[in-house]
């Protein structure tokens, strides 16, 4: 990609600029000049021919908008003059799909180090987890979140409070002028922030908060105990302890329901109290005295040798850019290929961000009651976002489309390239778990923490999220990694990028090269090293309500 064009495919008749284009440049692909007669932004895209109103624009290959007027020769689409359109799809009309796999040898007999589960999987991290059943419940594990993060070392740093103690001190002696110069604050390290912990193999305890479980939908309050009864499975989690009002619609019988029906011999530790039957005093000091004794047997677990095998990887997009579908994306899409290779999982999410490509994914799937499922599960989705006005063309953000994304086919068909070229072997809905191996589909909307919070509920170990315009967004459980389309944006933000994809831009990594550096960096972080994400502290959990979310 050391040119400052590419055509992504043959059939495309638009191609993308990789620098900025000045007006009046001369452009060259493969032979071909094309006269620009107006600039064209890095990420952004000219047509290749004379478009009509209403003619079709290809790229990826497929069907990605329409002209709402005529465009010329070497003029840029725009929001001005391209609306979204993408082909439709039927699981009538699948199509053989062949599929080669890549040589996948280099990686056999790799391992990274994990705690290994009696179900059989693998975690990357060992965590506590306190939930409350519903939103009144929010205090009382705040309350014990401050307590056992401040006296276990798990608690973020300091550094910020330092920071106002500073300030406060500077305008309490009157001298204006010395607070306005203070500065020079320097961030603490790692060993700062880890040091003094009593239990070494527990990585943390992880409180999740929300909004529900009393009043909605009894759709919605079962749906929160079947995501919370995911997270109790999952591989990352080595205990539970559960806070309940014992009144509200999502109930405690409910959540252990779902958690048998995901995992019939669960014996995990579980400690479950109500509110309603006695103080506030007695409840939390139960729960803290439980949630201690079991993280002293919880330390007593160690990492182990895991194959790859056991690797589950969300794939996930955010802060989309123009280079996502050319460089990050297309990269996890292959890393994705090898773990599928290797026996393991990978989860595409973001069904509103597979608008376009839908025919394609239900030929890749490997029976036609998978794909009858892919179906069903987006013409419903779709079927409720139009009805409210919100079809899934207003994806897009202005984030977005100022980098190149004029419309959903667009952005779709980029971040469908995170599913690489594999088979898909399952489909699941919102908090099914993945029990075989290869890549499934996950419904989630494009939302960025709905979307990894609904992936973690499906078994993912480690998420990775490309992003070409930067976002701080994590998991309670599930390390999330942020991997950057662009070298400027890995530069720029580098407390919260992981992994820059931007030498496949330059022309320095192929696809392939890059992909087997970010596996390397998977390995580190299933084996342990913290993602910038875990290091902030960046906790973030949304329940999807299965209402329309984008």
């Amino acid at each position: 990609m050391a040119s400052n064009l590419l055509k992504i495919h043959p059939s495309d008749n638009v191609i993308v600029a990789l620098r900025d284009l000045p007006t009046g440049a001369e452009a060259e692909w493969n032979g071909v000049s094309y006269q620009l007669p107006y600039g064209v932004s890095s990420k952004h895209k000219f047509v290749t021919e004379d478009i009509e109103t209403g003619g079709a624009i290809i790229m990826y290959g497929v069907l990605v908008g329409r002209a709402k007027q005529p465009i010329k020769r070497g003029e840029p689409i725009t929001t001005f003059n391209l609306k979204h359109d993408s082909q439709d799809y039927s699981t009538a009309n699948r199509q053989p799909y062949l599929y080669t796999q890549p040589d996948v040898s280099r990686w056999e007999g790799r391992t990274f180090k994990g705690y290994h589960r009696a179900d059989g999987r693998v975690g990357t991290y060992n965590y506590w987890l306190v939930l409350p059943l519903v939103f009144c419940e929010n205090r009382n594990v705040l309350i014990m979140k401050d307590a056992f993060e401040r006296e276990l070392g798990y608690a973020q740093t300091d550094m910020y409070r330092g920071q106002v103690a500073e300030f406060l001190k500077a305008y309490q002696s009157g001298d204006m002028s010395k607070m306005q110069n203070l500065g020079g604050f320097s961030e603490p390290t790692r060993e700062q922030q880890t040091k003094n912990r009593p239990f070494p193999n527990v990585d943390g305890i992880k409180f999740l908060t929300h909004e529900g479980g009393c009043g909605g939908t009894r759709t919605d309050a079962n749906t929160l105990c079947a995501l919370f009864a995911a997270y109790a499975v999952h591989p990352n989690v080595a205990g539970i302890t559960v806070l309940s009002l014992g009144c509200q619609n999502s109930e405690l019988q409910t959540l252990e329901d779902e958690i048998k029906k995901r995992d019939p011999n669960f014996n995990k530790p579980f400690y479950a109290f109500e509110h309603q039957k006695g103080t506030e005093y007695s409840l939390v000091s139960g729960a803290i005295k439980s949630t201690f004794l079991g993280l002293t047997e919880m330390n007593k677990q160690e990492r182990e040798d895991a194959p790859l095998s056991k690797l589950n990887v969300g794939l996930k997009c955010g802060g989309s850019d123009g280079f996502s579908g050319i460089s990050a994306n297309p990269v996890l899409g292959h890393l994705s290929d090898i773990i599928v290779g290797l026996g393991g999982q990978t989860l595409l999410a973001e069904f509103p961000e597979l608008n376009g490509v839908e025919q394609e994914l239900l030929n890749r799937c490997v029976t036609e009651e998978k794909a009858a499922k892919f179906e069903k599960l987006m013409r419903e989705y779709a079927g409720k976002a139009e009805a409210v006005g919100s079809a899934f063309a207003f994806n897009p953000s202005p984030g977005n489309i100022k980098d190149g994304l004029i419309t959903d086919a667009i952005k779709s068909a980029g971040a469908a390239k995170k599913g690489g070229n594999a088979y898909i072997s399952d489909v699941l809905n919102y908090t099914e778990r993945a029990t075989v191996p290869g890549l499934a589909l996950v419904c989630t909307p494009g939302n960025d923490v709905e979307a990894t919070t609904g992936q973690t509920a499906a078994g993912a170990n480690i998420i990775l999220f490309t992003t070409g315009l930067g976002t701080p967004t994590g998991n309670p459980i599930c390390p999330v990694a942020k991997v950057a389309t662009n070298t400027i944006l890995a530069n720029r933000m580098p407390d919260v990028i992981d992994f820059d994809c931007g030498p496949v831009v330059d022309g320095s990594q192929s696809l392939e090269e890059n992909a087997d550096h970010l596996l390397e960096y998977v390995i580190k972080v299933a084996s342990g090293e913290l993602t910038k994400a875990q290091q902030l502290g960046q906790d973030d959990f949304i329940p999807w309500k299965r209402g329309v979310s984008l």
